[in-house]
């Protein structure tokens, strides 16, 4: 399995088996640098979104997708698909995954919809299995306004399995499925983020700490330095890493940045695109 980070949540796993291979899109946004609105209103964090580029290598990645994942998408959540990654799934024709909740939304919008079959382990592709996961994308009043989608478990021949768990608190459904699945790789949102008033609606650096101490596998953060509303610095995470003695199961990704994993070691195994040296 190839993981390259474009920016934010955006993602691209790329799987081979049997001949074939698939390469999976997770939750476009696509917008140039400052086009979106601001997710806050107060002090002086906010910003116009995203707060910057994708990555260079972003079209040459692009160039490989066969197939997109949908986390969530209504109620406002451009940060996981804005109107460039509509635009970019419906002129490419790319088939959408979803969750049934989001599949009359994206059909409306002209995309090429596969809905999953509601919230059971089901068949995916190249063989494999898909587990939705339920998120939280936020509790108590501030919860009520939110978008909460679901994560998935993705669970291909030959692959490491792979947790992208969405928008989320570290709640007890996620801490199961990291300590009872023991995903090979965890792909968990560390951006801390929250409105100007309210609780946070993302898991932060610390949640990162609990999730490393509940499974062996690899952790890959995401949900950094990309958005107004979120905190939490690919520094603070790799220092808490660091103090913990988890950083050698931990990849923070730079955007653009890629790295192959082994399902016989899980850990990440340098890839020809990486930037970046592996343990």
């Amino acid at each position: 399995m190839h993981i390259t980070h474009l920016r934010n949540a955006t993602v691209v796993l790329e799987f081979q088996a049997a001949g074939q291979s698939i390469g999976l899109l997770v939750d476009p946004m696509l917008a140039p640098r400052g086009s979106l609105p601001a997710l806050r209103y107060l002090g002086v964090r906010r910003q116009r979104n995203p707060i910057v580029e994708l990555p260079a290598q972003a079209d040459a990645v692009l160039g490989r997708v066969t197939h997109a994942l949908i986390t969530h998408c209504q109620r406002g959540h451009f940060d996981h698909l804005d109107s460039a990654g509509k635009r970019f799934l419906r002129e490419r024709r790319i088939p959408v995954f979803c969750m049934p909740h989001d599949a009359d939304y994206l059909a409306q919008r002209g995309l090429q919809v596969l809905p999953l079959a509601g919230a059971a382990r089901q068949p995916f592709a190249l063989g494999g299995q898909i587990t939705p996961i339920a998120c939280v994308h936020g509790e108590g009043w501030v919860g009520r306004f939110m978008e909460h989608g679901h994560g998935y478990l993705l669970e291909l021949p030959g692959e490491p399995s792979v947790y992208l768990a969405g928008d989320t608190v570290l709640t007890p459904t996620v801490r199961d499925c990291l300590q009872r699945l023991q995903p090979g790789v965890a792909v968990l949102p560390a951006g801390g983020a929250r409105f100007d008033l309210g609780a946070d609606i993302l898991m932060d650096g610390g949640d990162m700490a609990e999730a490393a101490a509940l499974m062996a596998g690899t952790l890959v953060v995401n949900h950094l330095e990309a958005l107004d509303h979120c905190p939490t610095t690919r520094a603070s995470v790799r220092a808490l890493a660091v103090q913990g003695g988890w950083a050698d199961r931990l990849w923070v990704p730079e955007d653009g940045e890629s790295r192959a994993f082994r399902y016989a070691a899980v850990r990440p195994v340098v890839a020809t695109e990486s930037v970046a040296v592996c343990a």
